[in-house]
C-alpha cells in the first residue's frame, strides 16, 4: 500500500526472525500482526498479536520462517522498521527502530509520529 517497490514494509533481525518464528510454531499461529494503536504518554504504542489468518490487506513480511503481518492503518507508520529481539539481564522483547517516530516517553512503550504529511512527502521522495 505505502511501500517502494522491491523493498520490504519492515525488515527484522536475525534473533527477532527467529523469536518470532519460534512462537508461531510454538502456539501454531500464521504469523505475527503488527500495528498501532491510541495510548501511552507520547500518544501512540505498538501492538503485537498472534493470527491464525491473513487478512488481504495486510502487508506480508516473511524472512527465516518469520511471518510478520502489517495492519493496514499502521503500514504507514510503521513502513521502514527493524525489529530485534533483545535479551538482558533484568528484561527481554521487540524493540523497534523505528525512522518514522518523532519522539517517544523514557519508559520505551509510548511513540510519537512525524505528522502524516511529513511521512507521504518522505516515501514519495524515496521512489524510484
Amino acid at each position: 500500500m505505502f511501500g517502494i517497490p522491491g523493498k520490504q514494509a519492515v525488515t527484522m533481525t536475525p534473533a527477532a526472525a527467529k523469536q518470532i518464528a519460534k512462537l508461531m510454531g510454538a502456539e501454531g499461529h500464521q504469523g505475527l500482526r503488527i500495528g498501532v494503536k491510541k495510548g501511552g504518554c507520547a500518544g501512540m504504542e505498538y501492538t503485537m498479536e498472534y493470527v491464525d489468518t491473513v487478512d488481504h490487506h495486510d502487508e506480508v513480511v516473511e524472512q527465516d520462517g518469520a511471518v510478520v503481518m502489517i495492519a493496514p492503518m499502521a503500514q504507514m507508520f510503521l513502513f521502514g522498521t527493524e525489529i530485534d529481539y533483545e535479551v538482558a539481564l533484568l528484561e527481554s522483547g521487540f524493540k523497534f527502530r523505528n525512522p518514522n517516530v518523532a519522539d517517544a516517553c523514557g519508559c520505551g512503550e509510548s511513540i510519537k509520529f512525524k505528522d502524516v504529511e511529513e511521512l507521504a512527502a518522505e516515501q514519495a521522495a524515496a521512489k524510484p
